[in-house]
């Protein structure tokens, strides 16, 4: 009953809709299976109502390595309702009771490399060891002593995050800026921004890069708004991405303008490109991956795919239009990333949950 409260807190903090938050539960035991995928329930009432009808599965032993492989074959799959292709984070919410049965690792290694997220919740009967292996960093691994505390560390669960905007400022974006301010202004719409909340930046670049304003210049979404909307076209050539990239590492994700990349929030950008860059993106792109910042970049024809894959977190973060003028074709997953915006650490939230 705890478990299946847990889950219930965790869903209605979602924003569960078909082009929004998507939820999947399995449990485990000996063999794992699912009581309902991600592409089963599209609205949260369907999905609340799911979760209770829950009964536990039975059976022994605890084989972990096993569940993870199940998951990552049979319910992180496109069959499955996962939008991992369009760029939809893929988030694992794993509860354990007790040591593995089995073998963990190789399960553990294939799922992490496939782009999934893990954070682990473990009772006093849980191996400490065994949870940091399986979440995404040791800090990702919750201790609870048992089932009853799991409210003390839904906060930690769904947490918050710091958005950059990198806007193409340059003479390529004249046509499209509009679009693109419209584009960041329904995404900004939905965040849930505050003090101790999400925060955002705005950030222009052509020649070189200027901030619009920073994490913490603004206190109220209102703020954010009314500023993204007086905002002015930079314009200006060369398009240096490269030295972009580097002021928004070093200037904009800073904790002195408000940065909480230290505090484990989850760090996102994204960059739109109208044309090919004057300068190198590769080592400032490497150097922000490093830094844990996951990166989305939206290019018009005119961009090089190259170019905007390298600075993707990975290839499939990388989107394609024909000009500014149609951001709407983008994939509605990746307008909706940060959408109802109660986040996880260290990742997007609008994705699959599991």
């Amino acid at each position: 009953q705890d478990i299946r409260d847990f889950v219930q807190r965790i869903v209605e903090d979602l924003n569960i809709d078909a082009n929004k938050d998507h939820v999947a539960v399995v449990q485990y035991s000996d063999t794992a299976e699912i009581s309902f995928n991600l592409r089963r329930y599209t609205t949260e009432d369907d999905v609340l109502d799911a979760v209770r009808s829950l009964i536990p599965k039975g059976g022994f032993p605890h084989n972990i390595g096993a569940a993870l492989e199940y998951v990552k074959d049979y319910v992180f799959t496109t069959d499955s309702g996962s939008r991992l292709l369009e760029g939809a984070p893929q988030i694992l919410i794993l509860l354990s009771g007790g040591r593995a049965g089995d073998d963990i690792r190789a399960p553990v290694k294939v799922l992490k490399e496939s782009g999934v997220i893990p954070i682990v919740i473990g009772t006093s009967d849980a191996d400490t060891l065994e949870l940091q292996t399986i979440s995404h960093e040791p800090n990702y691994a919750l201790s609870i002593t048992d089932y009853e505390e799991l409210p003390t560390v839904k906060q930690a669960v769904m947490s918050l995050h710091d958005v950059v905007f990198l806007i193409d400022g340059s003479d390529d974006s004249r046509n499209g800026f509009e679009a693109i301010r419209g584009f960041v202004i329904k995404v900004v719409e939905s965040l849930n921004l505050g003090e101790n909340r999400d925060q955002v930046a705005v950030v222009q670049y052509s020649r070189d890069a200027t901030a619009n304003f920073y994490l913490n210049s603004y206190s109220s979404k209102s703020d954010v708004l009314n500023s993204i909307r007086t905002m002015r076209h930079k314009l200006g050539r060369p398009l240096n991405m490269g030295k972009a990239l580097e002021f928004v590492r070093d200037n904009v994700f800073a904790a002195s303008v408000g940065g909480r990349g230290p505090e484990s929030v989850p760090q996102y950008l994204y960059v739109f490109s109208g044309g090919r860059s004057g300068d190198d993106v590769r080592g400032p792109a490497q150097s922000l991956k490093e830094n844990g910042i996951k990166t989305f970049t939206i290019g018009t024809q005119n961009s090089d795919t190259l170019e905007m894959q390298t600075i993707s977190f990975t290839p499939s973060h990388n989107f394609h239009v024909m000009n500014f003028n149609n951001l709407q074709n983008v994939p509605s997953s990746v307008e909706a990333t940060l959408r109802g915006a109660q986040e996880m650490p260290k990742f997007p939230t609008t994705g699959e949950i599991y």
